[in-house]
């Protein structure tokens, strides 16, 4: 009987493992449904630069970190090097973030592979700098928001149709309308394009206005600095139904205050600020576990 038992449990554990491939996708499938049907029931947590409080900002290891956490969409950034290979990198120097020096431009893939990634501490680590092709492989099954990819997107699409993972990524722009529509139409079947809008900014209102009408983006990542800006409010009235909000709460300029540093001393005042008042939906955050805690105890997150 022991010996049936065990092999009933290690056919479990294989059949589990087998089934998680598919699990991700699923989740990745049920995040961008969410976002295309501008679901108002639950908020989905973006993780900036992936997990950079536990390991090195852009490794595979803090997409992977992220992911466990149970993240909705973590958010990457792209450079290119010498030789045209797109690697993760937020700088356009490697000084901050690895052991080298200089232009990211400058250097060849080859010799970016030799580098060792620093942590935030700046203290270097075993990581090494991925390629967008590893990332996307570590990050199949999860939503991807790729920063900077618009200006090198066309290369950036033939390694998702490589990869399988044309319908997990999220890219944003400040590009109107109409420029959008011509650069990237034909890719807008399959990736998810939000524009970013800075509310304080005279003609914010016409800007939105103008992408409702011409492309119903699925959603808008705004900017303010202080909430006596009125048009955050009117816009949780006016974009319901039309396009999901998104706010970043990496600092306090970029959502009225309303930041990851003022939701650590109280929740309320900063995220649920945001979501309650300002009627966002999306929060891309530097404390990915914190907000999803918060949001669990809410019922606002799976």
């Amino acid at each position: 009987m022991k010996v049936r038992h065990s092999r009933f449990s290690v056919g479990v554990i294989l059949f589990a493992l087998a089934m998680l491939p598919t699990m991700a996708q699923e989740r990745a499938a049920q995040i961008r449904e969410k976002l295309l049907n501008r679901n108002l029931h639950s908020v989905i947590v973006v993780s900036h630069r992936a997990d950079w409080r536990n390991f090195p900002e852009n490794s595979l290891e803090a997409i992977e970190s992220a992911i466990r956490m149970g993240v909705d969409v973590v958010e990457l950034d792209l450079q290119r090097t010498k030789d045209g290979k797109l690697i993760l990198m937020h700088d356009s120097k490697l000084d901050r973030t690895t052991t080298g020096k200089g232009k990211v431009s400058d250097w060849t893939l080859d010799s970016i592979k030799t580098l060792r990634l620093k942590n935030g501490c700046n203290i270097k680590t075993i990581h090494k700098v991925p390629t967008l092709e590893e990332a996307l492989l570590a990050a199949k099954g999860k939503m991807i928001n790729l920063d900077k990819a618009d200006r090198y997107f066309d290369q950036v699409y033939e390694l998702l149709q490589k990869t399988g993972t044309t319908e997990q990524i999220i890219m944003k722009g400040s590009k109107p309308a109409k420029e959008v529509k011509a650069r990237f139409g034909k890719y807008l079947d399959e990736v998810i394009y939000m524009p970013i809008v800075n509310l304080d900014k005279e003609d914010a209102k016409r800007q939105i206005d103008v992408f409702v009408e011409d492309m119903r983006p699925a959603a808008f990542e705004l900017l303010f600095v202080k909430d006596s800006n009125p048009l955050p409010r009117m816009l949780a009235d006016s974009l319901k139904g039309e396009s999901l909000i998104w706010y970043n709460t990496l600092w306090d300029t970029m959502a009225g205050g309303h930041d990851d540093d003022m939701s650590l001393a109280n929740p309320d005042e900063g995220y649920g600020y945001l979501i309650d008042v300002l009627g966002c939906r999306i929060i891309q955050t530097d404390r990915p576990a914190y907000l999803l805690d918060y949001l669990r105890k809410r019922g606002l997150h799976d």
